[in-house]
C-alpha cells in the first residue's frame, strides 16, 4: 500500500474552539516533540512572487501567546508543526502567529 496524504493525523480532530472560530484538538495524547505534519508551503515560480500556502494542518490552528506548538522549517520552503510539551487529549493546538498579523 502506498502513503496517501491525510490532511490530519488520526490523532487531531477539529472542533469548535473558544479561542476563534474552528481549532485543532487533541483526540489522545501526544507526545513533545512529535511532528504532526507540514502546515505551510512556500511555491516560488519564475513568473510571480513567492507564495505561502496552508495546508488543512495549517489552516485550523490558532494563536496562543502561551502556544504548545511551533512552526519549524524544513527546506527553506515548507513549514511543520511540533509540539513543544506533551499535549493532554482534548487540548487545543495552538501556535504562536508568525506568518499573520494578530
Amino acid at each position: 500500500m502506498t502513503n496517501m496524504y491525510k490532511p490530519l493525523p488520526d490523532s487531531l480532530t477539529i472542533k469548535e474552539s473558544g479561542i476563534n472560530g474552528l481549532g485543532l484538538f487533541a483526540k489522545e495524547s501526544i507526545g513533545q516533540g512529535t511532528n504532526l505534519g507540514m502546515t505551510h508551503l512556500k511555491y516560488s515560480s519564475v513568473t510571480m512572487e513567492d507564495e505561502i500556502f496552508r495546508t488543512p494542518l495549517g489552516g485550523f490552528i490558532n494563536h496562543s501567546n502561551d502556544a504548545n506548538c511551533v512552526k519549524v522549517e524544513f527546506n527553506n520552503d515548507r513549514w511543520h508543526l511540533v509540539t513543544l510539551r506533551n499535549i493532554k487529549e482534548g487540548e487545543e493546538l495552538t501556535v504562536s502567529y508568525t506568518f499573520y498579523k494578530v
